[in-house]
Protein backbone atom coordinates (compact mmCIF):
# COMPACT_ATOMS: atom_id res chain seq x y z
CA UNK A 1 0.00 0.00 0.00
CA UNK A 2 2.91 2.34 0.67
CA UNK A 3 3.79 2.43 -3.03
CA UNK A 4 0.26 3.00 -4.31
CA UNK A 5 0.82 6.76 -4.56
CA UNK A 6 4.01 6.16 -6.54
CA UNK A 7 2.19 4.06 -9.11
CA UNK A 8 -0.64 6.59 -9.29
CA UNK A 9 1.80 9.29 -10.32
CA UNK A 10 3.00 6.91 -13.02
CA UNK A 11 -0.44 6.84 -14.61
CA UNK A 12 -0.67 9.42 -17.45
CA UNK A 13 -4.42 10.09 -17.01
CA UNK A 14 -4.09 10.52 -13.25
CA UNK A 15 -1.06 12.80 -13.50
CA UNK A 16 -2.62 14.85 -16.31
CA UNK A 17 -5.81 15.53 -14.35
CA UNK A 18 -3.89 16.24 -11.13
CA UNK A 19 -1.58 18.68 -12.93
CA UNK A 20 -4.58 20.39 -14.50
CA UNK A 21 -6.11 20.99 -11.07
CA UNK A 22 -2.88 22.11 -9.41
CA UNK A 23 -1.60 24.53 -12.06
CA UNK A 24 -3.77 27.58 -11.15
CA UNK A 25 -3.18 27.01 -7.43
CA UNK A 26 0.55 27.31 -8.05
CA UNK A 27 0.57 29.97 -10.76
CA UNK A 28 -1.37 32.66 -8.86
CA UNK A 29 0.82 32.59 -5.71
CA UNK A 30 3.87 32.64 -7.98
CA UNK A 31 2.68 35.81 -9.68
CA UNK A 32 1.80 37.49 -6.38
CA UNK A 33 5.16 36.66 -4.80
CA UNK A 34 7.12 37.88 -7.82
CA UNK A 35 5.18 41.15 -7.98
CA UNK A 36 5.61 41.70 -4.23
CA UNK A 37 9.33 40.92 -4.47
CA UNK A 38 9.80 43.36 -7.33
CA UNK A 39 7.90 46.12 -5.52
CA UNK A 40 9.93 45.56 -2.35
CA UNK A 41 13.25 45.21 -4.15
CA UNK A 42 12.89 48.05 -6.63
CA UNK A 43 10.78 50.49 -4.67
CA UNK A 44 11.54 50.18 -0.96
CA UNK A 45 14.98 48.59 -0.55
CA UNK A 46 17.88 51.10 -0.51
CA UNK A 47 21.02 50.67 -2.63
CA UNK A 48 23.67 48.35 -1.26
CA UNK A 49 26.65 50.14 0.26
CA UNK A 50 29.09 48.16 -1.91
CA UNK A 51 27.15 47.36 -5.07
CA UNK A 52 24.88 50.38 -5.27
CA UNK A 53 21.77 49.79 -7.38
CA UNK A 54 23.58 47.00 -9.24
CA UNK A 55 22.47 44.52 -6.60
CA UNK A 56 18.92 44.70 -7.97
CA UNK A 57 20.02 42.50 -10.88
CA UNK A 58 20.34 39.75 -8.29
CA UNK A 59 16.55 39.80 -7.87
CA UNK A 60 16.49 37.78 -11.10
CA UNK A 61 19.99 36.32 -11.17
CA UNK A 62 19.82 34.45 -7.86
CA UNK A 63 16.44 32.72 -8.45
CA UNK A 64 17.43 31.81 -12.00
CA UNK A 65 20.76 30.39 -10.83
CA UNK A 66 18.97 28.20 -8.28
CA UNK A 67 16.43 27.06 -10.87
CA UNK A 68 19.04 26.29 -13.52
CA UNK A 69 20.57 23.68 -11.20
CA UNK A 70 17.34 22.53 -9.58
CA UNK A 71 15.68 21.92 -12.94
CA UNK A 72 18.60 19.77 -14.06
CA UNK A 73 18.36 17.69 -10.89
CA UNK A 74 14.62 17.19 -11.46
CA UNK A 75 15.30 16.27 -15.09
CA UNK A 76 18.03 13.77 -14.24
CA UNK A 77 16.08 12.14 -11.39
CA UNK A 78 12.94 11.87 -13.54
CA UNK A 79 14.98 10.43 -16.40
CA UNK A 80 16.52 7.87 -14.03
CA UNK A 81 13.07 6.85 -12.74
CA UNK A 82 11.85 6.48 -16.30
CA UNK A 83 14.93 4.45 -17.22
CA UNK A 84 14.72 2.11 -14.23
CA UNK A 85 10.97 1.70 -13.72
CA UNK A 86 9.81 2.49 -17.28
CA UNK A 87 7.41 5.17 -16.04
CA UNK A 88 6.08 7.16 -18.98
CA UNK A 89 5.12 10.13 -16.82
CA UNK A 90 8.68 10.37 -15.47
CA UNK A 91 10.04 10.46 -19.02
CA UNK A 92 7.52 13.16 -19.89
CA UNK A 93 8.63 15.24 -16.89
CA UNK A 94 12.29 14.87 -17.88
CA UNK A 95 11.58 15.93 -21.46
CA UNK A 96 9.58 18.92 -20.22
CA UNK A 97 12.42 20.09 -17.94
CA UNK A 98 15.01 20.52 -20.70
CA UNK A 99 13.65 23.67 -22.36
CA UNK A 100 12.82 25.26 -19.01
CA UNK A 101 16.27 24.54 -17.60
CA UNK A 102 18.03 25.86 -20.69
CA UNK A 103 15.98 29.07 -20.48
CA UNK A 104 16.81 29.53 -16.80
CA UNK A 105 20.49 28.98 -17.53
CA UNK A 106 20.51 31.53 -20.35
CA UNK A 107 18.89 34.12 -18.04
CA UNK A 108 21.40 33.23 -15.32
CA UNK A 109 24.35 33.81 -17.64
CA UNK A 110 22.83 36.97 -19.10
CA UNK A 111 22.02 38.61 -15.77
CA UNK A 112 25.39 37.50 -14.41
CA UNK A 113 27.13 39.27 -17.28
CA UNK A 114 25.11 42.45 -16.63
CA UNK A 115 26.05 42.28 -12.96
CA UNK A 116 29.70 41.47 -13.69
CA UNK A 117 30.39 44.47 -15.89
CA UNK A 118 30.09 47.14 -13.16
CA UNK A 119 31.42 44.84 -10.41
CA UNK A 120 34.32 43.14 -12.20
CA UNK A 121 34.87 45.52 -15.09
CA UNK A 122 34.08 42.86 -17.69
CA UNK A 123 31.02 41.01 -18.96
CA UNK A 124 32.74 37.63 -19.02
CA UNK A 125 35.64 35.96 -17.28
CA UNK A 126 36.58 32.31 -17.46
CA UNK A 127 35.74 31.98 -13.81
CA UNK A 128 35.05 28.46 -12.43
CA UNK A 129 31.46 29.35 -11.50
CA UNK A 130 30.71 30.97 -14.88
CA UNK A 131 32.44 28.23 -16.87
CA UNK A 132 30.65 25.39 -15.06
CA UNK A 133 27.32 27.23 -15.52
CA UNK A 134 28.05 27.53 -19.25
CA UNK A 135 28.75 23.79 -19.29
CA UNK A 136 25.31 23.28 -17.76
CA UNK A 137 23.77 25.09 -20.72
CA UNK A 138 25.64 22.79 -23.10
CA UNK A 139 24.32 19.79 -21.18
CA UNK A 140 20.76 21.02 -21.62
CA UNK A 141 21.33 21.66 -25.33
CA UNK A 142 22.98 18.25 -25.72
CA UNK A 143 20.06 16.58 -23.98
CA UNK A 144 17.55 18.25 -26.31
CA UNK A 145 19.69 17.56 -29.37
CA UNK A 146 20.04 13.89 -28.44
CA UNK A 147 16.29 13.54 -27.98
CA UNK A 148 15.60 15.10 -31.37
CA UNK A 149 17.99 12.65 -33.01
CA UNK A 150 15.65 9.68 -32.44
CA UNK A 151 12.30 9.14 -34.13
CA UNK A 152 11.35 6.51 -31.56
CA UNK A 153 10.36 8.13 -28.24
CA UNK A 154 11.42 5.13 -26.16
CA UNK A 155 14.94 5.14 -27.59
CA UNK A 156 15.15 8.90 -27.14
CA UNK A 157 14.12 8.53 -23.49
CA UNK A 158 16.76 5.89 -22.78
CA UNK A 159 19.64 7.62 -24.56
CA UNK A 160 18.93 11.06 -23.12
CA UNK A 161 18.48 9.61 -19.63
CA UNK A 162 22.06 8.37 -19.63
CA UNK A 163 23.35 11.80 -20.63
CA UNK A 164 21.22 13.52 -17.97
CA UNK A 165 22.44 11.20 -15.22
CA UNK A 166 26.11 11.57 -16.19
CA UNK A 167 25.72 15.35 -16.39
CA UNK A 168 24.72 15.50 -12.71
CA UNK A 169 28.41 15.71 -11.88
CA UNK A 170 28.35 19.35 -12.99
CA UNK A 171 25.87 20.41 -10.28
CA UNK A 172 28.22 20.07 -7.26
CA UNK A 173 30.99 21.63 -9.36
CA UNK A 174 28.82 24.72 -9.93
CA UNK A 175 27.81 24.92 -6.29
CA UNK A 176 31.25 24.44 -4.73
CA UNK A 177 33.38 26.08 -7.43
CA UNK A 178 33.80 29.27 -5.38
CA UNK A 179 35.20 27.18 -2.51
CA UNK A 180 37.34 24.75 -4.50
CA UNK A 181 39.07 27.28 -6.75
CA UNK A 182 40.18 30.90 -6.69
CA UNK A 183 36.99 32.46 -8.05
CA UNK A 184 35.96 36.02 -8.84
CA UNK A 185 32.39 35.08 -8.09
CA UNK A 186 31.07 35.97 -4.66
CA UNK A 187 30.08 33.32 -2.18
CA UNK A 188 26.57 32.81 -0.89
CA UNK A 189 24.37 35.80 -1.73
CA UNK A 190 22.13 35.44 1.31
CA UNK A 191 24.01 33.42 3.91
CA UNK A 192 27.73 33.99 4.14
CA UNK A 193 30.37 32.80 6.55
CA UNK A 194 29.55 35.70 8.83
CA UNK A 195 25.77 35.44 8.62
CA UNK A 196 23.54 37.43 6.30
CA UNK A 197 25.79 38.57 3.48
CA UNK A 198 23.57 41.39 2.18
CA UNK A 199 21.05 42.33 4.90
CA UNK A 200 19.25 45.02 2.87
CA UNK A 201 18.21 42.63 0.10
CA UNK A 202 17.54 39.22 1.60
CA UNK A 203 13.76 39.73 2.03
CA UNK A 204 12.95 40.68 -1.60
CA UNK A 205 15.39 38.09 -2.95
CA UNK A 206 13.77 35.35 -0.84
CA UNK A 207 10.36 36.47 -2.10
CA UNK A 208 11.61 36.27 -5.69
CA UNK A 209 13.13 32.84 -5.08
CA UNK A 210 9.84 31.54 -3.67
CA UNK A 211 7.87 33.12 -6.51
CA UNK A 212 10.08 31.70 -9.23
CA UNK A 213 10.08 28.28 -7.58
CA UNK A 214 6.29 28.21 -7.83
CA UNK A 215 6.54 29.64 -11.34
CA UNK A 216 8.79 26.74 -12.31
CA UNK A 217 6.35 24.22 -10.85
CA UNK A 218 3.45 25.79 -12.74
CA UNK A 219 5.38 25.77 -16.02
CA UNK A 220 6.52 22.20 -15.47
CA UNK A 221 2.96 21.03 -14.81
CA UNK A 222 1.76 22.83 -17.93
CA UNK A 223 4.53 21.51 -20.18
CA UNK A 224 4.22 17.99 -18.81
CA UNK A 225 0.52 18.00 -19.59
CA UNK A 226 1.34 18.89 -23.18
CA UNK A 227 4.06 16.25 -23.35
CA UNK A 228 1.69 13.59 -22.00
CA UNK A 229 -0.93 14.53 -24.60
CA UNK A 230 1.70 14.24 -27.33
CA UNK A 231 2.80 10.81 -26.14
CA UNK A 232 -0.71 9.50 -25.41
CA UNK A 233 -2.50 11.11 -28.35
CA UNK A 234 -3.88 7.77 -29.56
CA UNK A 235 -5.22 6.72 -26.16
CA UNK A 236 -8.96 6.77 -25.62
CA UNK A 237 -8.72 8.78 -22.38
CA UNK A 238 -7.15 11.69 -24.27
CA UNK A 239 -10.16 11.97 -26.57
CA UNK A 240 -12.47 11.85 -23.57
CA UNK A 241 -10.42 14.46 -21.70
CA UNK A 242 -10.48 16.84 -24.67
CA UNK A 243 -14.18 16.25 -25.24
CA UNK A 244 -13.65 14.63 -28.62
CA UNK A 245 -15.11 11.41 -29.99
CA UNK A 246 -12.68 8.49 -29.90
CA UNK A 247 -11.11 7.79 -33.31
CA UNK A 248 -12.56 4.28 -33.44
CA UNK A 249 -16.11 5.30 -32.49
CA UNK A 250 -18.94 4.67 -34.90
CA UNK A 251 -20.11 7.69 -36.95
CA UNK A 252 -23.26 9.41 -35.78
CA UNK A 253 -26.48 9.28 -37.79
CA UNK A 254 -28.72 6.49 -39.09
CA UNK A 255 -27.00 3.23 -40.10
CA UNK A 256 -26.28 2.76 -43.78
CA UNK A 257 -28.33 0.22 -45.65
CA UNK A 258 -26.72 -3.06 -46.65
CA UNK A 259 -25.30 -2.92 -50.21
CA UNK A 260 -27.56 -5.78 -51.26
CA UNK A 261 -30.60 -3.86 -50.08
CA UNK A 262 -29.52 -0.80 -52.06
CA UNK A 263 -29.61 -2.81 -55.30
CA UNK A 264 -33.22 -3.90 -54.73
Amino acid sequence: MAWVWFHRFGSPPYFYRLAKRLTPWVAWPAALLCVAGLIEGLGFTPPDYRQGDGWRILLFHVPMAFLSMETYIVMAVSAAIGLIWRMRVANAVAASCATLGASFTVVTLGTGMLWGKPMWGTYWAWDPRLTSELLLLFLYLGYMGLRSGFDDISRADRASAVLAIVGLVDIPIIHYSVDWWNSLHQGSTLIGTGGIAVPSMWVPVLMMIAGFELYFIALLLLRTRGEILRRERNASWVAQELGEAPPDSAPSGPPLAHPAAQRV
